[in-house]
């Protein structure tokens, strides 16, 4: 397992810790005359919702609040995608300074992580920009949880066969969720042509850790979750397609084939003249 994958669970774990931690912060009610900087946020949240829930249905409001979100993120993940790919071609390059410092002393592994990091910056790529999607979304995520649960208007909000306060009593919401993380964890491990075992795992374990969290969280929570997911899927077919991404691999290997036959049937005539 490298340091980077390791960092990435860490930071997926911290978050999950974290918002577990701080969506239990605060029980009062949050009004219009709250005067705390997270109270005012979490009101400036829940009047967001309002203003979007067309026919005054909270379920709606809480859609069209998660994709104008996921709107404003799009092009911090088109630059996390475009740095994801550049680390991609990276690969053949970091291995071959793997190969260079096989050893295991403090020294070997410190030359290593120095030459690394000259690539990746010569390169202009930050193998850490993966993480910032997820850091940028953890403060949205528990500020939507508190305005669900401190603000009596979304509170009470009901959509569909939905309490959104409440967890979703047939679990068709947690499913949705797990069901789109995979999608979504899948077509991203796709995408990579370079993949380990943490990574497949972690495509894996992040749903069933979605679903149990749903399972037991506000639906409006797990609706949020089913589309933001949804949504990741689809901008991940749209601009980082993995089976285009696959096509342009194997034109590109046949390319590279087809190259070396010409010129090794060009090196025979030549040798044939020759003689």
């Amino acid at each position: 397992m490298n340091k980077k994958t390791i960092k990435r669970l860490l930071l997926a774990l911290a978050s999950v810790a974290l918002l577990v931690t701080l969506t239990g912060c605060g029980t009062s009610e949050v009004k219009a005359s709250s005067t705390g900087v997270w109270e005012r946020i979490v009101w400036f949240f829940a009047s967001a919702i309002k203003f979007l829930s067309v026919g005054q249905n909270i379920g709606i409001g809480i859609i069209l609040f998660t994709l104008v979100i996921r709107l404003i993120l799009l092009p911090l993940m088109h630059f996390q995608t475009k740095s994801m790919r550049k680390t991609q071609e990276l690969q053949p390059e970091i291995k071959k300074l793997q190969l260079k410092y096989p050893g295991k002393d403090t020294e070997s592994r410190r030359l290593l992580n120095e030459e690394t990091q000259k690539l990746y910056a010569d390169n202009n790529v930050n193998p850490y920009i993966g993480c910032l999607p997820l850091l940028v979304q953890m403060p949205v995520l528990m500020a939507l949880y508190q305005a669900i649960s401190r603000v009596p208007a979304i509170r009470s909000g009901h959509f569909l066969w939905l309490n959104l306060a409440s967890p979703d009593p047939y679990w068709i919401l947690p499913i949705l969720a797990a069901v789109f993380t995979f999608a979504s964890s899948w077509l991203s491990m796709k995408a990579s042509p370079e993949q380990n075992g943490m990574t497949k795992s972690m495509t894996y374990i992040m749903p069933i850790m979605i679903f149990f969290m749903a399972w037991q969280i506000a639906s409006g929570i797990s609706l949020y979750w089913v589309v933001s997911n949804a949504f990741q899927v689809g901008q991940t077919l749209l601009i980082n397609n993995p089976f285009k991404l696959e096509k342009e691999r194997k034109a590109k290997e046949e390319a590279i084939r087809n190259a070396e036959k010409a010129k090794k049937k060009a090196l025979k005539k030549a040798t044939k003249k020759r003689k």
